[in-house]
């Protein structure tokens, strides 16, 4: 009976040795960093012929995919002033994105995604993107 404990504990050690230094955290939230950037939009009419004006991207939908994701991870708004982030990110690569219209018309849904990559290096660091504009 004791070398049966002896060998459950051993496995137990085994086991927590091995998860922990298995254990590397992945691109996502828990950690110090932050993602931010603005959106402009250029609205045109539907030939994309007439610019009908511009102006910041209040309310637009902005996503954020951690790592190797295949779909959003998080979604937020841009506020008043088009202006949005993405806080507490860990080290890793992220795909920040945005819908806007198809200005070549090529697309048939017309509507492309405009992606910008970020890849974070440090613990808490803030990481500004240039601008993205889209068209509406």
């Amino acid at each position: 009976m004791l070398y049966v404990k002896n060998i459950m504990k051993l496995g137990f050690f085994v086991l927590f040795i091995v998860t922990l230094f298995s254990c590397k955290k992945e691109a996502g939230e828990g950690g110090t960093s932050t993602i931010k950037g603005k959106i402009w939009v250029e609205d045109w009419n539907n030939a994309f012929t007439i610019k009908n004006g511009e102006y910041a991207g209040y309310d637009e939908d902005v996503y954020i995919l951690y790592g190797d994701a295949v779909s959003y991870s998080e979604k937020t708004k841009a506020n008043y002033n088009g202006e949005f982030e993405f806080k507490y990110l860990r080290k890793g690569k992220y795909k920040i994105y945005v819908y806007s219209k198809d200005n070549t018309l090529q697309s048939k849904s017309g509507d492309i995604s405009i992606i910008k990559e970020v890849e974070i290096t440090a613990k808490k660091q803030t990481k500004e993107i240039e601008q993205i504009t889209i068209y509406n």
